[in-house]
C-alpha cells in the first residue's frame, strides 16, 4: 500500500473534492476507514456532524466510514481504547473541521498522535483536512483564539507528525488564499499579511511554512518521495517572505519541499510532461484560481439567470435554478459552517420569483405576440387610406394609439413601436 499523508486546504467534504477522495481510498485494499471526531467533539452539533460527515463519504464518495471517537482527552477509559483500537486497524484515517486548538488539547501526549502516525508507517494514508491540518506541524496556529477573541499572535505546540513522517519542518497553514473578507486581508487562514509577518518572525530559523490553498489537496507519498498537488488551488512553501508556490497537477519532491521551507532557492516542481523552478519571487503575482464553493455558484449562477430572463430565454434560466438547487444539495454535506447555504437558498428564491414575475406576462418578445395584429390593423389602414377612406384609416390609428401602439408614416411605409418601450 502506498504510504501518504494528505493535507487539504479546506472543503475536505465538499464536492470539489469527492474525487480525490475516491481515488485515494480506491487505491487501497480492503480494510477499516475511519473519522476521527476530536476537532469538533466540543461542539453541540458534534453528533450532527459525524453523521453529515458519514453521509458525505458514503453517498458522495462511495464507501462507509467507521467513527473514532475520541472527543475529549479524559473520556472514560474504555472508550480512548476503543478509539485506538479501531485507528490501529485503519488503512484509511479523516480528520477535518473544527478547532485546532481544541483538537491539540486533547491529543497532545496522549498515544492518539503516534496511532495516527502508524497508519502511515504501516503504509496506509491519513488525512487531515483544514483544523486538523493545522495541528500536523511542529507549530500550531491558534486560528479562534487570534481572529476572533483578539489574541496576540502566538504559537501552540504541535504534533509535529509532518515532521515524523516526512522529516519537514514546518507549521502548516490552510485556508492560504482565503478571501472572505473581501477588502480585509483574510488570506493565511485568516490571520493577513500584518499577522503572518509577525507569526513567521516567532518560529525557529530553520521552520518554514507550507500552506495550502482552500480546496486544495497536498498528497505526500512517501514511498516515492514527493508530493502531488490536486484540486483548485496552489501549495507554497514559504521561508520568511520567500516564497516557492507548486501549482495543481504539479509535482515536488520531498527533499525540495525542505530546501525551500529553509529559504534555499532551486527546489523544483514538475508535471508528467515538463520540469520549472518553482516560482520564489515574491513579486510575482500569485496564480488565482476561480471562485469555488456554493456561494461563488449561487452568484455566478444568478448572473446567468438574470442573462437569461434579460433575453427572453426561459429553458436557459431554468436550466440555471435547477442547477442552483442541485448545488444547495451537493454542498449541504459540507461541514464548513457558515451562511454560504442560507444565501444560496434566498437567491434561489428570488429566482423562483423572479421567474413567477415574468411568467405573468411571458419571456416571450411582446412584438412577437402582438406584431401580426399591428401589422393586420396597418395593412387596413393602408388599405383604406389608399381608398381615401381617411376616416377609417384615422380610426385605425388612434386605435392602435389607444392600444400603446405608436404609428409613424414613413417614405417606406409605416412603422409602429410600443408607447414608453
Amino acid at each position: 500500500m502506498p504510504a501518504r499523508l494528505v493535507i487539504i486546504g479546506s472543503g475536505e467534504t465538499s464536492p470539489t473534492m469527492v474525487k480525490v477522495h475516491r481515488e485515494l481510498i480506491g487505491s487501497l485494499p480492503a480494510g477499516e476507514r475511519t473519522m476521527l471526531d476530536t476537532p469538533f467533539g466540543f461542539q453541540a452539533n458534534a453528533d450532527d456532524l459525524t453523521e453529515k460527515i458519514g453521509d458525505y463519504f458514503r453517498d458522495s464518495v462511495g464507501t462507509d466510514l467507521g467513527v473514532a471517537s475520541w472527543r475529549r482527552r479524559d473520556e472514560p477509559a474504555a472508550v480512548r481504547e476503543r478509539a485506538l483500537a479501531r485507528v490501529g486497524k485503519s488503512s484509511w484515517a479523516f480528520a477535518g473541521p473544527g478547532s485546532p486548538s481544541y483538537a491539540l488539547r486533547q491529543w497532545i501526549d496522549t498515544p492518539m498522535p503516534l496511532s495516527l502516525a502508524d497508519i502511515v508507517e504501516r503504509g496506509g494514508t491519513l488525512v487531515m483536512g483544514s483544523a486538523a491540518a493545522v495541528t500536523l506541524g511542529s507549530h500550531s496556529l491558534p486560528v479562534y483564539e487570534i481572529y476572533k477573541v483578539g489574541e496576540e499572535s502566538r504559537w501552540l505546540t504541535g504534533l509535529d507528525l509532518l515532521g515524523a513522517l516526512t522529516g519537514l519542518q514546518a507549521a502548516v497553514i490552510p485556508h492560504y488564499d482565503n478571501r472572505e473578507g473581501g477588502r480585509h486581508d483574510t488570506r493565511f487562514c485568516y490571520m493577513g499579511e500584518t499577522r503572518l509577518l509577525e507569526l513567521e518572525a516567532m518560529l525557529p530559523e530553520d521552520v518554514g511554512v507550507l500552506g495550502v490553498d482552500e480546496h486544495t489537496a497536498v498528497i505526500i507519498d512517501l514511498d516515492v518521495g514527493r508530493a502531488e498537488v490536486r484540486g483548485n488551488g496552489t501549495m507554497t512553501l514559504r521561508h520568511r517572505q520567500t516564497e516557492s508556490i507548486v501549482r495543481a497537477g504539479e509535482h515536488i519532491a520531498i527533499d525540495d519541499m525542505r530546501s525551500a521551507l529553509r529559504g534555499r532557492h532551486g527546489a523544483r516542481s514538475s508535471t508528467p510532461s515538463t520540469t520549472a523552478d518553482a516560482r520564489t519571487d515574491t513579486d510575482s503575482p500569485r496564480p488565482t484560481a476561480a471562485p469555488v464553493g456554493l456561494r461563488a455558484s449561487a452568484l455566478a449562477r444568478r448572473a446567468a439567470f438574470d442573462a437569461a430572463i434579460a433575453s427572453r430565454n426561459a429553458d436557459a434560466a431554468l436550466e440555471e435554478a435547477l442547477g442552483l438547487e442541485q448545488d444547495i444539495h451537493d454542498w449541504s454535506q459540507d461541514t464548513l459552517q457558515s451562511d454560504d447555504i442560507d444565501m444560496a437558498r434566498a437567491t434561489l428564491r428570488a429566482m423562483i420569483v423572479d421567474f413567477g414575475t415574468v411568467a405573468q406576462g411571458g419571456l416571450r418578445d411582446e412584438s412577437e405576440v402582438v406584431g401580426p395584429f399591428v401589422d393586420l390593423a396597418l395593412t387596413l389602414r393602408q388599405r383604406a387610406r389608399e381608398a381615401k377612406d381617411f376616416s377609417t384609416s384615422d380610426a385605425v390609428r388612434d386605435g392602435l394609439v389607444a392600444l400603446g401602439i405608436e404609428v409613424r408614416d414613413t417614405p417606406e411605409g409605416a412603422t409602429w413601436e410600443r408607447l414608453g418601450g
